[in-house]
């Protein structure tokens, strides 16, 4: 499972996080990054998204938010 968070200068959610692993792991959102790409892929195959607040992404709103990242 991932979470979203912003950055200190970004208005909208710019990074992201695992959470429920052994492990926690944050990424900015930097189409360089392989923990990035792997996020988008995770996403993709159905992987639980939070959005900022915490609160669990329906997977419409996660097919939203994929279409909009680069």
């Amino acid at each position: 499972m991932y979470q979203l968070y912003t950055t200190q200068n970004a208005s909208t959610p710019n990074a992201a996080m695992t959470i429920n692993t052994s492990q926690t792991k944050s990424f900015l959102f930097d189409a360089n990054n392989l923990d990035y790409q792997q996020f988008k892929i995770d996403l993709a195959n159905g992987v639980e998204l939070k959005d900022a607040t915490g609160n669990v992404m329906t997977s419409q709103a996660v097919t939203e938010f994929l279409q909009g990242l680069q």
